[in-house]
């Protein structure tokens, strides 16, 4: 008995050290925000290569995901968005900030998917997909 829970412990101990880590970072606040992200993206990519990252902006949020976008420092974001994404890293843009914000659907980076609702998407990433919340 004590043999079969060693080896029953070992294996639960296995699996969760194993684990992916699911990680949302969250942007509402604009390019300076944006920037930050994208740095803490490239170091924590850095630490844990396996980790599965989900950039979900809305409001000002998504300014870095728009055509010709640009740091703070006047780089412009699409080579960093370009970067990551091919990296495995997902960016999700807020169809709601789009259309309050009356900007089209056709100025979002082709890197970003849209979704309904920047809000919804971060809690449904949390609540039933178990993603670690993150805000730079």
């Amino acid at each position: 008995m004590k043999r079969f829970l060693f080896i029953l412990f070992g294996l639960i101990f296995a699996s969760v050290a194993s684990a992916q880590v699911n990680v949302v970072y969250h942007l509402s606040e604009g390019v300076a925000q944006a920037a930050r992200a994208m740095g803490n993206i490239r170091n924590h990519l850095s630490a844990d290569p396996t980790v599965k990252i989900v950039v979900v902006a809305h409001g000002l949020g998504i300014d870095f995901l728009l055509e010709g976008a640009q740091t703070p420092t006047n780089q412009p974001f699409s080579g960093d968005v370009g970067d990551l994404a091919s990296r495995g890293v997902e960016f999700r843009v807020c169809n709601n900030t789009l259309e309050s914000r009356k900007i089209s659907k056709d100025k979002v980076v082709l890197e970003a998917k849209i979704v309904p609702s920047g809000v919804a998407e971060v809690a449904n990433l949390q609540a039933k997909e178990h993603f670690v919340y993150l805000r730079p």
